[in-house]
């Protein structure tokens, strides 16, 4: 048993390092490759904004990733998500602050984070990593102002215009 046990714990060790290079040093035709993300509208209380749709996984899984011009406080990024659940934000590679709301099914908020910080480094995440505590069927990502800027509050109801 403590043969097996020296081998595994070398390439164990290994095998985290090569991802974390890996995830360090992502060639730039990838940082900077660009998702064009479909364009809707959806409606705030009484203000409509323009939005960018995530709804498959490859889009959730991107988002925001190494983007480098931050949404206007107008716009945002809407994940859809297929059934309401508890949906952690890890906001590894994202360039700066943002904003994020999570409405259930009927478009209630049900949590919300100002200000979010994206992470230093791939070990701090559970300083970046946010999640929702109440289900949650969509996930909006701005950058950070946009609550304040739109009055987002707790009482605040989402209305999917076009998707």
């Amino acid at each position: 048993m403590v043969k097996k046990i020296t081998l595994l714990i070398p390439v164990i060790i290994s095998a985290f390092i090569i991802g974390i290079l890996g995830i360090v040093f992502i060639p730039l035709d990838i940082k900077n490759k660009d998702i064009n993300f479909s364009k809707g509208t959806i409606k705030i209380d009484e203000k409509l904004l323009t939005v960018e749709i995530a709804d498959t996984d490859f889009d959730r899984q991107r988002w925001l990733t190494f983007r480098d011009e931050p949404l206007s406080l107008n716009s945002g990024l809407l994940m859809i998500y297929d059934r309401p659940d508890l949906h952690s934000m890890w906001l590894l590679n994202i360039r700066y602050p943002i904003d994020l709301v999570w409405f259930d099914q009927e478009g209630n908020v049900v949590y919300a984070k100002k200000n979010a910080q994206p992470c230093d480094t791939i070990l701090d995440s559970s300083q970046c990593t946010f999640k929702n505590t109440k289900p949650a069927k969509f996930v909006l990502a701005s950058t950070s102002g946009f609550i304040h800027y739109n009055n987002v509050s707790e009482h605040s109801k989402l209305e999917i215009i076009s998707v």
